[in-house]
């Protein structure tokens, strides 16, 4: 087996080691995932800074996915190391050979002293599991392991998309993670020679001479062990800390009382909620967590807000999709003479804020994913109403994709606005919209074409006439670059992630590689 004391050592370096990784990894996977009103005041003080440099923060969860896979990885391997160590440990328990590792075995607190052991397989008999189930290091390590295994599984995006709740509940068993965290070290199951018996008996001098521990001419004495001290704690504390300070102000702001001024139902199952907050302060492209007592105490789920910040209300859009959605819309469909109660924290920011810091903007939305750049729309009229001469944006391009018609609906009446706006004004050609249904059958083709002739769209009553399809990106890129050959042009979706690679693709392919000409930056929504 080599030298014991060495290949022990060596062990609980190696195991200590990536213990601190992984408290390390999850601080910051804790931090990247608690990140609401961090996030928003960081990028505002980041706001003198590169656009790339900002730009990192809008990464924040992919961020806490990576740190979360290499939580995993390092944890697997943490615990095969453990595993390892303890067949070392149940072998030379059971080695009658007389070796050095045998003899370190055999050391117990009955013979040399409270704490003086090395090998927690005091027993010949004693097995793996007994130690494991009976220790604090091995207990805790069992509870955060099965705590991991649960909020990776059911953060899968099947489950997060179909089964909200149940991501929901699981991921908060982090705050077991955390507590089993500070306390798995307490146990001193990795242990190291006291200092004292350094002095007496140093491995690099008495290890070899082993069989003459104790004897009347040797200078070597029986080795002393102690546990090492418990590190996680202070990795802890202080993201602990913050977090309980951050949840007692989410309450506080939460318990504010909101006022509902107008209930809309819109086509396609969407519910629009128009609200006031006292103090309530918002910026383009925000969101807010919204809860509702009546169906859950303990749910928040993030909405886009939909009004403009030059608005005296604020509100959001809601389209049913999964069981929390569906109970709200029909708790307000069926009212009688009690509105429910709703609470809202927030806003916080995200990437659709950086909309009016570029010359030219590309807005992509994707059936509900339309709501943030509702809010930018509107902002615009109003810039536009209260000749706003601040106005860094030049040119505005807005895609919007839909399954059905009747998702137009929702915002008809601002694109018609905007369209009679910018025609009064003169300036045609600052706002280029398309609207492309997805969804459709050869009855609502066949009426479009025979309407075509006609000023207003047979679909939406706009004069900007509906595609059937998708956008042809590499058209549409081509004639955004050549439009604007000196351009930085920003880039903004809020839809599904295939759509994102190809928006992305498209970014990288149509940029210039002279900084000097068109430019394109690649903006997500992330929720």
């Amino acid at each position: 087996m080599g030298n014991w004391v060495v290949n022990h050592w060596f062990s609980v370096l190696f195991l200590a080691t990536w213990l601190g990784l992984n408290v390390f990894l999850f601080v910051h996977a804790f931090l990247s995932y608690e990140k609401a009103d961090k996030y928003y005041y960081t990028r505002e003080i980041l706001g003198f800074c590169r656009r790339t440099l900002r730009k990192q923060l809008d990464h924040n969860l992919t961020f806490h996915k990576l740190v979360a896979y290499m939580i995993c990885l390092h944890t697997a391997i943490h615990i095969i190391a453990h595993l390892f160590n303890f067949e070392h440990y149940s072998r030379s328990r059971q080695a009658t050979d007389g070796s050095l590792a045998s003899i370190l075995s055999t050391l117990s607190h009955q013979e040399k002293g409270e704490g003086s052991w090395l090998n927690p397989i005091q027993s010949p008999n004693m097995t793996v599991e007994y130690v494991t189930f009976t220790s604090i290091a091995g207990l805790t390590g069992v509870i955060i392991t099965i705590a991991l295994v649960l909020m990776v599984t059911s953060a899968m995006e099947f489950i997060r998309r179909s089964y909200f709740e149940v991501f929901w509940y699981t991921h908060h068993i982090f705050i077991i993670y955390f507590i089993g965290l500070g306390i798995h070290g307490t146990g001193g199951i990795v242990r190291g020679q006291t200092e004292e018996s350094l002095n007496e008996s140093h491995p690099h001098r008495c290890a070899e001479s082993f069989k003459h521990w104790d004897d009347h001419d040797s200078h070597c004495k029986h080795p002393r062990f102690e546990g090492l001290p418990a590190e996680s704690w202070k990795w802890i504390l202080a993201p602990g800390v913050l977090y309980i300070f951050e949840r007692i102000l989410r309450f506080y702001r939460s318990q504010q009382k909101v006022v509902i001024t107008k209930v809309v139902m819109h086509p396609s199952k969407v519910l629009e909620l128009q609200m006031n907050k006292r103090g309530f302060s918002m910026e383009v492209g925000q969101y807010i967590f919204v809860n509702c007592p009546s169906i859950s105490y303990l749910e928040w789920h993030p909405f886009t807000l939909t009004s403009a910040p030059e608005e005296d209300f604020f509100s959001i859009h809601i389209r049913a999709a999964g069981d929390w959605t569906e109970n709200l819309i029909r708790a307000f469909e069926r009212q009688q003479s009690q509105i429910p109660r709703i609470e809202v924290d927030g806003p916080f920011g995200t990437v659709s804020e950086d909309v009016f810091q570029y010359e030219v903007a590309v807005l992509v939305g994707a059936g509900i994913g339309v709501t943030p750049f509702a809010s930018i729309l509107k902002s615009i009229w109003y810039k536009f109403q209260r000749a706003d001469h601040n106005l860094k944006t030049q040119t505005i391009y807005f895609y919007w994709i839909c399954r059905e018609t009747g998702a137009f609906a929702w915002f008809n009446d601002l694109l018609a606005s905007l369209e009679r706006e910018m025609e009064e004004l003169g300036k045609v050609d600052f706002l280029n919209y398309r609207l492309f249904l997805t969804g459709w059958d050869s009855n609502i083709a066949g009426h479009a074409a025979l309407n075509f002739d006609k000023a207003t769209d047979i679909l939406t009553g706009l004069k900007q006439k509906t595609s059937f399809g998708r956008p042809m990106w590499d058209n549409e890129f081509s004639t955004i670059a050549n439009a604007h050959p000196r351009s930085v042009v920003g880039v903004f979706l809020c839809g599904p992630q295939t759509l994102a690679k190809s928006l992305s693709k498209r970014c990288h392919q149509y940029s210039s590689l002279d900084p000097r000409k068109v430019q394109f930056y690649f903006n997500k929504e992330n929720f």
